[in-house]
């Protein structure tokens, strides 16, 4: 059987509920709910470490972050890992490609790409003097070069004033087609042009949006301006102080305290996602003109969320839905040949499943390393299910988090302040209602769960029989920086 050709279509920082067919109210994503229409949709996919750095880590390589060794966010630690993604598919006889945001270090590492052509988005670290020329941003960035040929040497994605961590939005400044969205795909486009049509292609198109700033095309904001949005989700449980502390400051992890100023956010945050869309869409009707379509499968995923004002809190690292839960598509020929079309798996899925699920694909052989499973089993019969339990965490001062989520539940539990939560997700899938003290005994089959998890870890959040608080968090495992 002819070997499909494999598209990642990634995403950063979408929400697993801001989609038309995840049954958003407001947010219209007419392509993306084709994808879904057309495959299986995985409704409890999960980021099991929510910041840019550590999930494509488990994207990357198919690994827990607690063998990867990345259980926070810190720019500049080596990524040297023997087997990746793209390196597998290779082997499998893909010609591989990304377009867009790989944020990895050294910037220009590739991954066991064949070809990158490179979009990280603003990344503060890679614009500090002490940079070398050939990492600097500016330099080795494929899109802020090219736009600087484009639109003048002085030229920059925050030319419009907003912080790329920032609820402050307002529309792009220049022409559409400068927009760092539409370049990826003009770009995913090309590479359709140059490639060698004697092998499959894997192309990852990895789009920054709608990852802040939140700076879509003027028409798109015109799209949300004038309707009725439904406001953030707040928990009873959740109180009004850092964000009276917080709430002015431009990028804050509450968001902003003016309410109107929140529904910007939230119309920013809304058309940046219906362009992205509109831009796959571009890039799906340039694979149909090719003739390629029906040839391709298409994976759909996000790294991580947005908390976009749930609960009085903004952007991701945090434990709850909007940061952790992301949305999960396969789609095209491989899905229909199972035929399951249209339907949705509640099996938990998380990015470290992406890598053998496309080398499941492919047909090649999954690494021992390998710690994710493959999804097909479950696109074929959406009512099996490859774990029972998800844990997750993410290293973040006092908020340092570690939790266990299922199907139905989640146990939240802060390291350094030993405050713990625990959400029944059937019933209140918003987290309004914090169910610690009500129901004790279900929480603590899940917290010793997580005991289990921590067994043995360097950190020493557990002696095996109750969970420590006060030690100190990492961003980064002993393991990694010994061989950085």
């Amino acid at each position: 059987m002819k070997r499909p050709n494999i598209i990642l279509i990634m995403t950063d920082q979408l929400r697993g509920d801001c989609m038309g067919f995840a049954g958003h109210p407001e947010v219209k994503t007419p392509y993306l709910d084709t994808l879904a229409s057309k495959g299986v949709v995985f409704d409890n996919a999960y980021s099991a470490c929510p910041s840019c750095i550590p999930a494509r880590a488990s994207l990357y390589t198919g690994m827990s972050q607690r063998k990867h060794g990345r259980v926070g966010y810190e720019d500049g630690i080596a990524w040297d890992y023997p087997h990746t993604m793209a390196g597998e598919l290779a082997k499998a006889g893909y010609y591989t490609q990304c377009v867009g945001k790989m944020h990895v270090y050294p910037l220009r590492n590739l991954m066991g790409f064949h070809h990158i052509e490179l979009h990280d988005g603003y990344l503060h670290y890679n614009r500090r003097s002490d940079i070398p020329y050939y990492e600097n941003q500016k330099t080795a960035d494929d899109y802020m070069y090219w736009l600087k040929q484009e639109k003048g040497i002085d030229a920059d994605v925050i030319d419009t004033g907003l912080e790329c961590n920032s609820w402050v939005s307002r529309p792009w400044m220049y022409e559409e087609q400068y927009h760092p969205t539409n370049w990826v795909t003009s770009r995913c486009i090309d590479f359709l042009r140059r490639r060698d049509r004697s092998k499959p292609f894997f192309l990852m198109a990895s789009y920054l949006r709608p990852h802040p700033p939140f700076d879509a095309p003027e028409y798109y904001f015109d799209l949300y301006k004038n309707i009725s949005l439904t406001p953030p989700a707040v928990g009873s449980w959740e109180d009004t102080e850092e964000l009276q502390k917080k709430g002015r400051i431009f990028d804050s992890i509450t968001g902003p305290l003016d309410p109107e100023q929140i529904r910007q956010a939230q119309i920013g945050y809304y058309a940046c996602i219906t362009h992205l869309d509109h831009q796959i869409g571009r890039l799906l009707q340039a694979l149909i003109d090719d003739g390629i379509y029906e040839d391709c499968v298409f994976v759909f995923t996000s790294d991580h969320g947005e908390q976009l004002c749930d609960h009085h809190l903004f952007r991701k690292a945090l434990p709850y839905q909007g940061s952790i839960h992301i949305p999960m598509i396969i789609s095209g020929n491989e899905a229909r040949l199972a035929g399951r079309e249209g339907t949705v798996c509640h099996g938990l899925a998380e990015l470290r499943d992406v890598m053998p699920t496309l080398i499941d694909i492919a047909g090649g052989k999954i690494p021992d390393s390998v710690e994710g499973k493959s999804l097909m089993p479950l696109a074929a019969d959406p009512k099996k299910r490859i774990r029972d339990y998800l844990h997750g965490e993410h290293s973040f001062g006092e908020r340092s988090n570690q939790w266990i989520v299922t199907e139905h539940e989640k146990y939240i539990w802060y390291s350094q302040t030993d405050q713990e939560q625990f959400f029944d997700l059937d019933n209140d899938p918003h987290e309004t209602h914090d169910l610690m003290a009500e129901k004790p005994m279900r929480a603590k089959i899940l917290k010793d769960i997580l005991i289990r998890e921590l067994a043995g870890r360097e950190e020493g959040y557990t002696d095996g029989e109750r969970l420590i608080p006060g030690r100190r968090p990492q961003n980064c495992l002993g393991h990694l920086r010994k061989g950085s």
